[in-house]
C-alpha cells in the first residue's frame, strides 16, 4: 500500500498510486484548507470534490483541519475520515454527502448547510448503495439527516443529528430509510428534528439511539421483520408508531413525555404479530395506543412485562378489538389505567397477571396474586371522551364526584371494561427462561420505575 503526503492531505492508496499530474501538485503547490470559513478552489488547486474523483477505489482520505466546499459526490468505494475536526459545508445547496456506490466509509466529520429541497431530500448525507458506513459524524443545519433509499446493509451509527430551524411540521427526517433492508441503525443521538422513518423497509436493527424534541421518535410504514430496542425518546409528540407493519419486535424501550393532547408512549394501527415487551414510558397522554391491532387474522400481539406510568391513559383502544396478549405489566398513577374510544369493552383481549395500584383486593395466601379479580368498569368518568368541551374537566373534582354517585348509585347499567384474573400484588415482573434454559435476571426482580426526583437514591 503506497503512501502519499501533501501539506495536509493523507491518501492511502489501495493497489496503485494517484496520477503523476496530481503527485506533482500536491508536492510543489498542495492544497489549504482555510481554518475558517469554506476553502475556494483556485484554478491551480483541487477541490474536494475534484480529489474524491481523482483518489483511486479503496483509497483512505484524511481530512485535515478545516472547513471544505460542498456538496461532494462518492462514487467510488472509499473512506472519507474528518478526524473529529473536519466541516463539508454545502453552503444551503442540495446534500452535504451523496454516496452513489458500494463500501463507502463516512466518518468523524461535521456535515452542515444543506439545501431546503423536501422533493430533493436535501440531507447530510444520502446513501444510495450497500455495506457502506456513516458513522460519528456531526450532521447540522441539514433539512434531513441520514436518507437511505433503497440501500440494504449499510450501518449509521454514533451519528449527532440536528435539523435546520425551521417550524416542527416541515423539518426534515433525522434518519429515512425508504425500501432498505438489512441496515443498522445503532447509537445515534437526535434532537430537534421530525421524525425518524422506516417505510417499505424490513429486517432493519434501531438499537439503542436518542431521540428528542421531534414529532414521531419513529414511525414505521408497511415495515417489517424489523428490531426497535433499546432506544430512548424524550419530548416527542409520539415515542414510536407502527403502521400496517407486521413481525416487529420492539423491546426493552424508554419513552418520556409524549407531549400534547394527542402524545403517545407506543401506538399501533392495524400490525399483526408484534412483540411488545421490556418497555417502559412514562408521563405521556396514552401510554400505549392499540388501533384494530392485530389486523390479520388468527394473528396476535403479545404485551408483556411493560412499565405504563404517570399518564393520562396507560392502554387505550380505539374499539372493541381482540387479539392482545396483555400479561405481566405495571400499570401505575394513571389517572385512567385502560379506556376505549368507543363506547365498549376490551375484554376480548388475554388480561393476565399485570400489576394494577389501584387493585383494593388483598392476597390471603400470600402468593403474590390477588384473591379476587381486577375490574374495571365503565361509568360516568368516560364523559370526558363522549363530550370534547368536557375534556377541560378530565380529572378534576367535578368529574371525580359525578364518577364517584354513579358507582354509589348506578342509573344506567356500567360495562366491563376488561377482568384480570390474577393480578400481581406487587411491581415485579416474572423472570422470564432464557433458550439455554438460565433466568434473565433483567426481567426478574422488582421494576425500576422512572425517578425524575431522585427521590429513591439513597
Amino acid at each position: 500500500m503506497g503512501r502519499l503526503q501533501s501539506r495536509g492531505w493523507i491518501i492511502f492508496a489501495a493497489g496503485g498510486v494517484i496520477l503523476l499530474a496530481a503527485m506533482i501538485h500536491f508536492f510543489v503547490n498542495g492544497i489549504a484548507a482555510a481554518p475558517a470559513g469554506p476553502i475556494s478552489a483556485r484554478a491551480a488547486d483541487l477541490s474536494l470534490q475534484e480529489m474524491l474523483e481523482q483518489a483511486e477505489e479503496g483509497a483512505v482520505i484524511t481530512l485535515p483541519p478545516g472547513v471544505y466546499a460542498g456538496p461532494v459526490v462518492i462514487d467510488k468505494p472509499l473512506t472519507l475520515d474528518g478526524g473529529g475536526k473536519a466541516t463539508i459545508d454545502a453552503g444551503g445547496k442540495g446534500t452535504v454527502v451523496l454516496i452513489d456506490a458500494d463500501g463507502v466509509t463516512v466518518k468523524n466529520l461535521r456535515l452542515i448547510g444543506s439545501g431546503e429541497s423536501h422533493n430533493d431530500i436535501d440531507s447530510g448525507v444520502q446513501v444510495r448503495g450497500k455495506y457502506n458506513i456513516v458513522s460519528d459524524n456531526v450532521i447540522e443545519d441539514c433539512l434531513f439527516g441520514v436518507d437511505l433509499g433503497q440501500s440494504n446493509n449499510n450501518i449509521v451509527r454514533r451519528n449527532t443529528i440536528h435539523s435546520k430551524h425551521f417550524d416542527l411540521g416541515v423539518r426534515g427526517d433525522a434518519v429515512r430509510l425508504w425500501y432498505s433492508m438489512h441496515n443498522k441503525i445503532t447509537d445515534n443521538v437526535i434532537d430537534g428534528s421530525r421524525d425518524m422513518v422506516v417505510w417499505y423497509s424490513a429486517n432493519n436493527d434501531i438499537k439503542n439511539n436518542t431521540v428528542r424534541n421531534g414529532r414521531y421518535g419513529l414511525h414505521f410504514m408497511y415495515a417489517k421483520y424489523n428490531l426497535v430496542e433499546g432506544n430512548r425518546y424524550e419530548n416527542n409528540s409520539v415515542g414510536i408508531f407502527l403502521m400496517y407493519s407486521d413481525d416487529v419486535v420492539v423491546r426493552g424501550n424508554t419513552v418520556i413525555r409524549g407531549l400534547g393532547t394527542t402524545g403517545m408512549g407506543i401506538g399501533l394501527k392495524e400490525t399483526s404479530n408484534v412483540d411488545l415487551t421490556d418497555n417502559q414510558i412514562y408521563y405521556t397522554e396514552t401510554g400505549i395506543y392499540l388501533d384494530v391491532s392485530p389486523f390479520q387474522p388468527d394473528m396476535t400481539n403479545r404485551v408483556f412485562r411493560n412499565t405504563v406510568a404517570y399518564s393520562t391513559i396507560g392502554i387505550k383502544f380505539l374499539n372493541d378489538w381482540t387479539g392482545n396478549i396483555i400479561h405481566d405489566n405495571h400499570l401505575h398513577n394513571n389517572i385512567h389505567q385502560v379506556t376505549v374510544q368507543a363506547l365498549a369493552s376490551a375484554k376480548r383481549n388475554d388480561w393476565q397477571g399485570n400489576y394494577w395500584d389501584d387493585y383494593e383486593g388483598f392476597d390471603r395466601n400470600q402468593d403474590g396474586i390477588g384473591d379476587f379479580p381486577y375490574d374495571i368498569w365503565v361509568f360516568a368518568d368516560r364523559i370526558w371522551m363522549d363530550v370534547p368541551y368536557a375534556r377541560f374537566y378530565k380529572g378534576s373534582p367535578v368529574l371525580t364526584a359525578l364518577d364517584f354517585l354513579e358507582r354509589l348509585a348506578p342509573l344506567t347499567q356500567p360495562i366491563l371494561m376488561l377482568r384480570d384474573e390474577r393480578p400481581k400484588m406487587k411491581p415485579e415482573f416474572a423472570t422470564v427462561a432464557k433458550a439455554d434454559g438460565k433466568a434473565d435476571e433483567e426481567s426478574a426482580g422488582s421494576d425500576q420505575h422512572y425517578d425524575p426526583f431522585g427521590l429513591r437514591k439513597p
